[in-house]
């Protein structure tokens, strides 16, 4: 009966329909047809409605929304259903109510005065009882409802309807700040910069340089809203501790015996190196940017193979294992990944792998550092790099001289589309979920547009760091064109994506990661998305790339938004948050192996934006078994993340997985749960935060506490058992 009333409302389609702000767009028949089974439950009437709109409205080229409105108010009142047609009324009147209330500046503020769990939690990395975060949590209220009356009306109230979500309002539009970005750290310390009244010159140490390297990630993080990286560190810094070295043998051809000189300067210098890498940490999980959060910060590793870029790595390695301060904390900040690559460090054979057992150490016991497949994400992104903050990924991309270019790049922003909502709107009918789909990736291409025009209308001189001091690659002028470093695809902006499993349960039921059917729709609907990306950078020369999105509170927010609109609905909205990107039910206990071969699809047409992750219990008297899972995901996928428990209790001694309750997480063996006195790590998105010390949203909570093993410790116990077994075989046969 449903596909009757849209056969008969199919009609209007080549109508054009004029909203309120004069703005046309095609008439999509299931947007009437939702908001009238709303008042109307008799069938009948509906399509006696329909019919009646129809014959009113079929030979008119452009029809206005209020006159559809006014239409179907009076065929309800026709029908003798007045409390109908006032529940309709009433149904849009809210609609406009909630639009004036979220442009109000008042109403905004209010909630953070009021302290909304909604906007005090919606970043784990923000303490909201901070005087500098309260003061950004209040000027970015303002902001939002500023940047709302900004945007283009239908992006504006597809985003307050949940339709599609518009990253990082609390900046954007308002001010044209970009994203995140690789920081061209090597030209920066090479030619010097400048950050406020201060010219700096090139680094004559390891230590200087690490010092430098945090002033500019303080500027950097203050002068965009998304996170920034480092890529290959230890062989940046590499020059900066070679300095150190030469200094240290001359000081030893006059103090030292000649035979004891190089092996002096070298101690020296480890020892250098050690502080420098120690000293980045602490100045990291120190600073605050102006957003009123320490920076969300990357540090890519693993790639260099003389000493003193080794010993780069392991001090990185063993600084993050030792933890911060008295109690041996575990560090948020920077989000360690370590570069896998074959001849280099996979294999016991190769001349890093022992870089690759400290680094196995350190993600048994601190969950970082992360890990970049070389070839895998050469194969996925067409060059290697560490990802721009958490996952967004720069393509492959050379200059006007053929020379490849990574770091100084950054991506303009991002634009989510609630994937659920389309299957939930769509009822089963998967012809009607691809008329939505190609609806709303029109919403997606004019929010996206907008972002990127908007974020051309800076000005050198707005973020002199950024655009005329080298952190974006070229120094441009202070009246310079920031779109130089924009256009011809330079830049990257995002389409993102959320609940690739909850679409697939609307039309195939819950469990259906093991239906072949079920896996190749979800396969082409990712294809579909990155398609579209693919003919809008044809056509405007930005690189539009496919994001999946981390959802740190979209999880939250979009199922929030369809619980009010579709209702508790059985494994897709009652779980209370949505799945992020295209991972598997985490619900489910799938092996390792049995997830990442489920997974390893998407990143192929999400390039823009990925990261895999597996669940496993405390490994630290298990390395090997986690080393089995890198070694089998080399050829598999990109970029791999480690769950793990590593939660602390400073009271009773506990170690492991501290158990999830309505109030947070507590110590399963004395109770405790308060964040002096305990050290509890989750990873929130692609970072890991503390939930104890800065509680996140309800849904990511329930996300969180939701997950279970990929690996169990009695797995771990059997894999152990058949390898001994095996061993006791083959020596037996030896004898």
């Amino acid at each position: 009966m449903i596909s009757t009333f849209q056969d008969k409302l199919g009609l209007l389609r080549t109508s054009l329909i004029q909203k309120r702000d004069g703005e046309q767009t095609k008439f999509y028949p299931y947007k009437l047809l939702f908001s009238l089974r709303q008042v109307v439950a008799d069938k009948k009437i509906q399509d006696q409605i329909c019919e009646a709109l129809v014959n009113q409205f079929h030979d008119q080229a452009v029809i206005s929304t209020q006159a559809i409105h006014n239409a179907v108010i009076q065929q309800l009142k026709n029908c003798g259903l007045e409390d109908s047609a006032t529940a309709y009324a009433d149904y849009f009147d809210k609609e406009q109510q909630n639009f004036s209330d979220a442009t109000n500046v008042q109403k905004r503020i209010e909630k953070v005065f009021e302290r909304d769990a909604e906007v005090v939690h919606e970043n784990a990395n923000k303490d909201s009882t901070i005087f500098n975060t309260q003061r950004d949590l209040e000027a970015g209220a303002a902001s939002r409802a500023m940047g709302l009356k900004m945007l283009p009306e239908l992006v504006a109230k597809g985003h307050l309807r949940g339709d599609i979500h518009w990253h990082d309002l609390d900046y954007s539009p308002v001010t044209p700040e970009t994203n995140c970005c690789l920081i061209d750290f090597d030209g920066m310390l090479k030619n010097g910069y400048k950050i406020g009244n201060a010219e700096v010159d090139s680094p004559r140490s390891i230590q200087t340089a690490t010092a430098q390297m945090a002033q500019i990630i303080a500027n950097v993080a203050s002068l965009q809203y998304g996170g920034c990286s480092a890529n290959r560190v230890d062989q940046l810094l590499a020059p900066y501790a070679e300095i150190n070295y030469q200094k240290h043998l001359a000081d030893a051809k006059d103090w030292v015996s000649p035979d004891k000189q190089e092996a002096y300067a070298k101690s020296k210098t480890k020892k250098d190196i050690y502080d420098a890498m120690q000293a980045l940490e602490y100045e990291i999980n120190t600073l605050y940017s102006s957003q009123g959060q320490t920076p969300f910060t990357t540090v890519n590793f693993g790639l260099g193979t003389s000493w003193i870029e080794r010993e780069i790595q392991k001090s990185i390695l063993k600084i993050r294992i030792k933890g911060l301060g008295t109690e041996h904390r575990t560090a948020i900040f920077p989000k360690l990944i370590f570069t896998l690559k074959r001849d280099l460090n996979l294999h016991p054979t190769d001349p890093n792998y022992d870089i690759k057992q400290l680094a196995i150490e350190c993600s048994t016991k601190r969950m970082y550092p992360d890990l970049l497949m070389y070839d895998k994400i050469k194969e996925l992104t067409g060059s290697f790099k560490t990802p721009m903050g958490c996952r967004s990924f720069l393509q492959g991309w050379r200059d006007e001289n053929g020379k490849e270019v990574n770091s100084g790049r950054m991506n303009l922003g991002v634009v989510t589309v609630n994937l659920p909502r389309l299957a939930l709107a769509s009822n089963g009918d998967k012809k009607l979920f691809w008329e939505i789909f190609e609806e709303r990736m029109t919403l997606c291409h004019q929010a996206l547009a907008y972002r990127v025009e908007r974020t051309k209308e800076a000005e050198p001189k707005n973020a002199p760091l950024l655009y005329m001091y080298g952190a974006f690659g070229k120094r441009l002028p202070a009246d310079g064109d920031v779109d130089e470093l924009f256009k011809n695809e330079r830049a990257t902006v995002s389409l993102g994506y959320i609940g690739l499993y909850e679409v697939c349960t609307v039309f195939y039921g819950p469990d259906w990661e093991h239906n072949a059917e079920a896996h190749d729709f979800a396969e082409q609907i990712v294809k579909a998305m990155w398609k579209k990306c693919a003919d809008w950078t044809k056509e405007s020369g930005y690189h539009y790339s496919l994001y999946s999105t981390p959802a740190e509170s979209l999880t939250d927010t979009f199922c929030r938004d369809d619980i009010a609109k579709f209702g508790k609905v059985a494994n897709v909205t009652d779980k209370e948050y949505y799945t992020n990107s295209f991972h598997y039910d985490v619900r489910k206990h799938p092996t390792p192996f049995e997830k990442l071969t489920f997974e390893q699809d998407f990143p192929k047409y999400a390039s823009g934006g990925f990261i895999h992750y597996c669940e496993y219990p405390n490994l630290t008297q298990n390395p090997k078994a986690l080393e089995a899972v890198w070694d089998w995901a080399y050829d598999h996928v990109g970029y791999l993340g480690t769950n793990t428990s590593i939660d602390k209790c400073y009271k009773c001694g506990f170690k492991g997985e501290f158990k999830a309750t309505a109030r947070g997480f507590q110590c399963p063996q004395c109770g405790n749960h308060d964040p002096q006195f305990c050290d509890v790590v989750k990873r929130t998105c692609g970072y890991l935060g503390n939930p104890q010390q800065r509680p996140m949203v309800h849904g990511r909570h329930v996300e969180i506490a939701s997950r279970r093993k990929n690996l169990t410790t009695e797995m771990i116990q059997n894999a152990a058992k058949n390898a001994r077994s095996k061993q006791s075989d083959a020596e037996r046969v030896v004898g």
